[in-house]
């Protein structure tokens, strides 16, 4: 298959993964456990001078597409892709962006902080559409990170951090959803600097981490989240993403670590790495590699385990 092609298959099995049978999940693998070291990937440096970050990995035709940031004001950030063949390139120059992800059509949806706005890019680079530009007649502060349902229905997180990229911002750090429709509705106002957010696997549970330490679960009902619960406690949390068993892979930035929880708030097992890290997506051919970004590093580990892209 040509690239497009294998990014769409990929894609489509992954989302797949929210009609697991329980046949289909205990053939996906097995989740890990106990204390276990990702290795930093060498041919990942520096693009920027001063310090950067690397945020919203996302596996998708064949390679590892992340976003690459410095960490001062107006935070100017580029999209890189990592080839299979641990290959380097600029994919998307002056992307302004944060987290990524990818929708049904193989196109990247970009927490933009430059544009205060989710946007959809073609992947090659070319044309760019906003999704959600505004809420209440203003921008946002500077979107962060994305999940997307089967049927299209986005969710993204709105912190402040990256606020001085420019003008304008929310008088709340959100969660936000934005319908089938564009309709642009505030899931949550109450939270300090919302950052990971993550769908269970039948799409029932809307997983956020933020300032507060928690990993909160957020019901959905008739496609509208509810009241969250408290699922875990947490260290700097930031991104997160699942693996086919519905386990979620939360990153502790400070604390330079991916630990695995059960949906139930278990945890099974504390991946370490050696700086600070932003963010998880499975990957590689068969979908069993583990990819961390973080303080101008990437780093893989192998599991037995398949999970989603982003």
């Amino acid at each position: 298959m040509t690239p497009h092609h294998t990014s769409l298959a990929l894609g489509a099995a992954l989302l797949a993964l929210a009609h697991y049978s329980a046949a289909a999940a205990a053939a996906c693998g097995k989740a890990p456990s106990g204390e276990l070291t990702a290795q930093r990937i060498a041919a990942v440096t520096s693009s920027h001078k001063g310090p950067q970050l690397f945020e919203g990995p996302v596996w998708t035709g064949d390679a590892l597409y992340f976003s690459d940031f410095a960490t001062a004001a107006p935070f100017p950030s580029r999209i890189r892709k990592l080839a299979a063949d641990d290959t380097v390139s600029i994919a998307i120059d002056n992307s302004g962006s944060n987290g990524l992800a990818v929708d049904g059509k193989g196109q990247l949806v970009v927490a933009s902080h430059k544009d205060k706005a989710l946007m959809r890019y073609a992947i090659d680079g070319g044309k760019r559409t906003a999704i959600a530009a505004k809420y209440a007649g203003n921008v946002f502060d500077s979107p962060n990170d994305i999940a997307i349902a089967t049927d299209g229905t986005t969710y993204f997180t709105d912190p402040d951090y990256q606020q001085a990229a420019a003008p304008g911002g929310q008088p709340v750090t959100g969660i936000y959803r934005v319908g089938t429709d564009g309709k642009v509705t505030l899931v949550d106002g109450t939270r300090k600097n919302p950052n990971g957010i993550t769908l269970s696997l039948k799409e029932d549970v809307l997983y956020v981490n933020a300032g507060d330490n928690e990993v909160r679960s957020y019901p959905i009902v008739g496609g509208v989240p509810q009241k969250p619960s408290v699922l875990a406690k947490i260290d700097g949390g930031d991104g997160m993403t699942l693996d086919c068993h519905g386990n979620l892979y939360v990153t502790e930035h400070g604390a330079k670590r991916v630990r695995v929880f059960t949906p139930q708030g278990k945890v099974l097992a504390t991946i370490r790495v050696d700086a600070n890290v932003t963010n998880v997506a499975f990957g590689g051919a068969d979908g069993k590699t583990l990819f961390i970004t973080g303080a101008g590093a990437v780093w893989r580990i192998a599991l037995d385990v398949t999970g989603r892209p982003y």
